[in-house]
């Protein structure tokens, strides 16, 4: 809570033109027929002080009048507004410079210094979180103790290793790891544009205990700023479908607004690029698109007007790829990511524990019998190494073979 964005108190404080909310409140008005000031506080999240100084200002240029008053819940009387036709006029105008409706933007300026008060790398991961999350997979020791490091530096990471030894697994329990709440505004306005970022299918809201803050005594109480989403940390997995274009901001010609890209949509969390090298881009196009950001920690976005503008680029990059490192980007860029971990084929004993592991999950015993022949099968008969993902691919086959044959589940040579 050190870093809840505090509510403004008066629209100068918003630091968006005031013109930007009138439009805002007029669209309100004429496209949802909200009348009261409570409504507009409810759509656009900002105080009924910031609207009522707006609202002031709209009835002296006669673009709103008042519609009398109307009983609320409470038994008092709300004042209500109508558009003017002059009013009606500065709604549609309002509606060809975009047709945003919902919260009032952030300026870029206070989401930039949000996302660096909030900084994936300000929090802590332990040894003790890193064992929680991989408390139900077999992860060698070793590897672990290189990859606390790597989560605590909040830069970015290349799991690279055979295929079907856990690569994608062990990126996803990373992204799980981090526990803060953090803060993500609906929009931004950059240039009197608009860019939408909250995203539901990538930020989890999460619900604060309005109470938690009454009971702390070492807490000042404050207002939040309901502009901003209360979320946990976003986790955004992309893979082969990955182009350029997701990396860019999207314009919508018809509602004349951007909906953010999605590492942006990833900021203060954790971007997983899943089979890096297999992508539709091909490795070198989207190396070089990072190459900045992840030296220097700043991304650039152009609008579709040719402007451009800076923003922060705080989040766990994690690169995914069975294919060698060396085959897939020059030195100069491998320089940029410091930390590489190898996932490497596993252990006869850490096969086996994996392999009872998913037995007992399945419900199975597995005996020195059966693991000697599954080990002579896939080595000695089919020539191949082992791996991580072969036991749960067997006992996935020996569950749907012994449901076939109306047996009982067990393992056996057959």
């Amino acid at each position: 809570m050190s870093y809840e964005p505090r509510a403004p108190r008066n629209a100068q404080e918003t630091g968006l033109d005031p013109a930007l909310i009138q439009r805002l409140i007029a669209k309100a008005m004429f496209l949802e027929n909200m009348e009261s000031t409570t409504q507009l506080a409810n759509l656009t999240k900002l105080s009924a002080a910031i609207l009522d100084e707006c609202l002031q200002d709209m009835s002296n240029r006669k673009l709103i009048e008042s519609a009398g008053m109307t009983a609320s819940a409470v038994g008092m009387g709300v004042l209500r507004y109508q558009l003017t036709t002059l009013g009606k006029d500065f709604a549609k105008d309002a509606l060809n410079v975009n047709q945003y409706l919902g919260p009032a933007p952030i300026t870029l300026d206070a989401y930039a210094a949000q996302i660096k008060l909030q900084a994936i790398g300000n929090e802590r991961v332990s040894p003790m979180d890193i064992e929680n999350a991989f408390h139900d997979i077999i992860v060698p020791e070793e590897f672990t103790k290189r990859l606390g490091p790597a989560v605590n530096s909040g830069m970015s990471i290349l799991i690279y290793g055979p295929a079907g030894n856990g690569k994608t697994t062990v990126a996803e329990k990373v992204a799980k790891i981090f526990e803060a709440i953090i803060y993500i505004p609906y929009c931004i306005e950059v240039q009197g544009n608009i860019i939408k970022i909250f995203d539901a299918s990538v930020h989890e809201v999460v619900d604060i205990d309005p109470g938690a803050e009454e009971r702390s005594k070492s807490l000042i109480r404050r207002q939040s700023d309901g502009r901003y989403a209360t979320c946990r940390r976003p986790k955004v997995i992309t893979g082969g479908e990955l182009t350029m274009e997701m990396l860019d901001l999207k314009f919508n010609p018809i509602s004349k607004f951007y909906e953010a890209p999605l590492h942006v949509k990833a900021i203060n969390g954790t971007f997983i690029i899943d089979d890096f090298g297999r992508q539709i881009v091909s490795p070198d196009e989207l190396l070089n698109r990072w190459i900045v950001p992840l030296q220097s920690r700043v991304d650039y976005l152009r609008l579709h007007s040719g402007k451009s503008f800076q923003i922060p680029f705080d989040e766990l990059v994690i690169f995914s790829t069975n294919l060698a490192p060396d085959d897939l980007m020059d030195p100069a860029f491998l320089r940029r990511i410091p930390y590489k971990l190898e996932t490497k084929d596993p252990t006869i004993e850490a096969f086996r524990a994996i392999y009872e592991a998913v037995a007992y999950k399945a419900g199975l015993e597995l005996s020195d019998e059966i693991f000697d022949f599954t080990v002579r099968q896939i080595v000695d008969v089919s020539g191949k190494t082992l791996a991580a993902y072969q036991p749960k691919f067997i006992i996935d086959q020996v569950v749907s073979a012994c449901k076939y044959e109306g047996v009982p589940l067990e393992f056996n040579k057959e």
